[in-house]
């Protein structure tokens, strides 16, 4: 059982575990053994996500998930399989709590007046900046 939150786990039979050799250095066990995890879990089809959070999910562009909802981690970081298997399920912990909490709601504002005189004088000003530069051809005859 992989516990995201107080109210929220994943069971075991969830995740989908595939050792795979690792790209980069590693020495001579580099061609021989496989020791990066690429961890699938189905946010579409999981029953032990809440709707909300499984909106979220979905919702977000992370390259990550596929378009029908698969979430692949992949975790090479470290030599061995245990610390990778653990690197991959502590990253699918932190996006999955990190989708538990909701978005402040926006709330449209308006610039206050002084804010907009401030605007227009700073216009004005870069106007006439602007305009001193630009040369007068009629003036040199």
């Amino acid at each position: 059982m992989l516990k995201i939150t107080a109210t929220i786990q994943i069971p075991e039979q969830e995740l989908r575990e595939r050792f795979v050799r690792s790209p980069g250095p590693g020495g001579q066990n580099v061609n021989k053994l496989a020791t990066a995890v690429q961890l699938s879990f189905d946010i579409q089809g999981s029953p032990s996500l809440p709707e909300a959070v499984r909106e979220r999910l979905l919702a977000s562009r992370d390259r990550r998930i596929d378009r029908d909802g698969l979430l692949t981690i992949q975790a090479h970081r470290f030599r061995t399989r245990e610390r990778n298997r653990d690197d991959a399920r502590a990253r699918l912990i932190a996006l999955i709590a990190g989708a538990t909490v909701a978005p402040k709601p926006r709330r449209p504002t308006k610039p206050t007046a002084a804010a907009k005189r401030r605007r227009l004088n700073d216009k004005t000003h870069r106007g006439r900046v602007k305009a001193l530069r630009q040369s007068h051809p009629s003036d040199d005859h």
